[in-house]
């Protein structure tokens, strides 16, 4: 390919829409809006399910104690959130022994924290290509604002640095984007670790009462 020829498919690409910057301030800006209504989502998700977990444990542990398995069930039945409702479910198949048991709430941690996960990866995902994007705009701006210049040399440095400083705003707006969405990331994937571990100790209560109770029976 020549000089010439290589310079025409330039400038044919230049022209084209995608070289324009400004899709990409938009694009970022809908990317935005979408993260903010994925941290509102899932911040009233967590806020209705959130537990105090120390009082329902103890509550849970007395009922238990007493083998009154139906006010145990009631009193899971009353809150709606993963250490609750895995171990209802557990608690549900009781009379089919530990074993049943421990099928049963491995499935329903599996549906649960799936649930509890649910559009996380959507603000991992912003959080981790939203500054490429905006680099992204960025270069582009940057290109055409030298392409800008190579036409008049003489008077365009004062338009070129104007457009240069345009094209640095779309790596601003996908730091902005970005930042956000790995602090929410963070928090929420804490949040779901600490459910996790709470479910975890709840249904170890469950657990230990139905394998002591079995050693009673055998014995």
């Amino acid at each position: 390919m020549n000089t010439n020829a290589a310079e025409g498919l330039v400038q044919r690409l230049l022209a084209l829409p995608v070289f324009r910057s400004e899709w990409v301030l938009w694009l970022l800006l809908g990317l935005s809006l979408m993260s903010v209504a994925v941290m509102v989502e899932r911040w009233f998700f967590y806020r209705r399910r959130k537990l105090d977990f120390e009082g329902v444990k103890d509550e849970f542990s007395k009922a238990l104690d007493k083998g009154d398995f139906d006010a145990a069930a009631k009193l899971l039945a009353k809150y709606d959130c993963l250490e609750t409702n895995v171990t209802l479910a557990g608690l549900r198949g009781y009379e089919k022994g530990p074993e049943s048991v421990e099928d049963l709430i491995a499935g329903a941690m599996s549906r649960g924290k799936a649930e509890y996960e649910r559009r996380l990866s959507i603000l991992a995902t912003l959080a981790s290509n939203a500054p490429y994007i905006g680099l992204f705009g960025t270069v582009l701006g940057i290109v055409r604002s030298f392409k800008e210049m190579s036409k008049d040399l003489a008077n365009a440095s004062s338009g070129v640095m104007g457009g240069i400083a345009e094209a640095l705003v779309a790596t601003a707006v996908g730091l902005l984007v970005a930042i956000p969405a790995v602090v929410a990331y963070n928090v929420f994937k804490g949040m779901v670790k600490d459910a996790v571990t709470n479910t975890d100790g709840l249904t170890r209560v469950l657990m230990a009462e139905l394998k002591s109770a079995g050693k009673t029976a055998k014995e």
